[in-house]
């Protein structure tokens, strides 16, 4: 009788158990890869460990925040011309996008096997440039131009979120810290690429800091006007220029490093005001290492600003390469900018290869602020430990001698 009273109970017990699961929900494995595919018109949030893909060119729209957390990887699909992919910043918008050194945030391609919590891709050549578009933020700051507004370039003028350009110079376009930008720059027409990262109108209510661009097929970063200042800033490997302005920006670069790749033009390019408005810019603590297919710099179109405490290395010697390898001044303007001090060089120094001239590097009398030091023996330059343990350039050794 116990045996059977026994029995009976782990009888009713198993069916219970059962009964039970077969009652409640099978919970879905939480999704890990979203794709974004229409505007953001809603404050977002894009979660830590979790890959955002942009099936388009995605603009967080007017009034709208969008947060991104540290350890997030944003892919762009393939697509070139009006399918180009990229993240627009509109104005008015806002972008979060606050990583760490220990988890930053990378935005690249599709092709991209990278996983959340890598630092270098797994796939993908740090030379590989323009398989998608980049990372666009535009602001409501003055630029130099007619009218107070522009079509930022790469976005067609049918895109309402592409303007750019204001009266607010403190205008505030969010937090964009250790992000990491990679093989971007599609082409959307002929000539016409998208920067790595691409600063327009954006004001100095606006924090960026710690920002890495590899492999772009356009510039690293341009900067189209705006009041923004930018610290620990590192291009490597883009094929037109490393750091361009234009349109009289009026901010500060502290602590940049540009390492020049096979197809590089400029290590620095900088353009003067295209309108009434006029304002210079400071560039200051950095190491530009160059390439054979670089130039040091062409300051051009009635070019302004200060450039302070720069250090440049491995550039090849302009009398053997067709001017490659020097820093020029460009047009009337831009030298008689130099002579009346609205452009301006103080303790530029570079390492030169045996029998190079330091005149013939640095033209239009720019020698006079420059001197000549031994490989290692720079006491200007950038503070690349800024860059360590998150950056890729740091991971793939490229660092070591900086």
């Amino acid at each position: 009788m116990k045996k059977a009273i026994y029995f009976l109970m782990m009888f009713t017990a198993t069916a219970f158990v059962m009964n039970s699961c077969k009652d409640k929900p099978v919970e879905e494995p939480e999704e890990t890869e979203i794709t974004v595919s229409s505007n953001i018109t809603e404050n977002t949030t894009w979660e830590s460990g979790k890959t955002y893909i942009l099936g388009g060119r995605i603009a967080v729209v007017s009034g709208v925040t969008l947060t991104i957390e540290p350890n997030v990887i944003i892919k762009g699909e393939a697509g070139t011309g009006s399918n180009a992919t990229a993240l627009i910043i509109a104005r008015g918008a806002k972008l979060m996008a606050e990583g760490t050194a220990a988890q930053p945030i990378i935005f690249t391609s599709i092709a991209d096997e990278i996983e959340p919590g890598d630092i270098a891709s797994p796939n993908l050549d740090p030379t590989l440039n323009g398989l998608w578009g980049g990372l666009i933020i535009l602001g409501n700051a003055p630029i130099s131009a007619t009218g107070t507004s522009m079509q930022i370039e790469g976005i067609p003028a049918s895109d309402q979120n592409g303007l750019y350009g204001g009266t607010n110079a403190s205008d505030n376009s969010g937090v964009i810290k250790y992000v990491s930008i990679r093989h971007g720059g599609t082409n959307i027409g002929a000539s016409n690429e998208i920067n790595g990262l691409t600063l327009g109108g954006v004001g100095s209510g606006t924090v960026i800091e710690n920002i890495e661009v590899v492999a772009n097929q356009d510039d690293g970063v341009e900067f189209f006007g705006g009041t923004v200042n930018v610290k620990n800033l590192l291009i490597w490997n883009s094929a037109d220029d490393g750091v361009d302005t234009d349109q009289s920006w009026a901010g500060t670069l502290d602590n940049f490093i540009v390492i020049a790749g096979p197809a590089t033009d400029h290590t620095l390019e900088i353009d003067g005001p295209e309108g009434s408005m006029v304002a210079g810019h400071t560039v200051k603590n950095g190491t530009i290492k160059g390439s054979e297919s670089a130039e040091l710099g062409d300051f051009r179109s009635a070019a302004r600003g200060n450039f302070q405490n720069i250090y440049f290395f491995d550039f090849p010697d302009p009398a053997l390469t067709d001017g490659r390898g020097d820093l020029s001044l460009s047009g009337e303007e831009s030298i008689a900018n130099f002579a009346s001090g609205a452009l301006s060089f103080s303790n530029l120094q570079i390492t030169l290869a045996s029998g190079v001239e330091l005149s013939s590097v640095f033209k239009d009398g720019t020698d006079a602020n420059a001197s000549s030091v031994a490989s290692g023996a720079n006491t200007v330059g950038a503070d690349a430990s800024k860059f360590s343990i998150w950056s890729w350039a740091s991971a793939n050794g490229e660092l070591t001698n900086f």
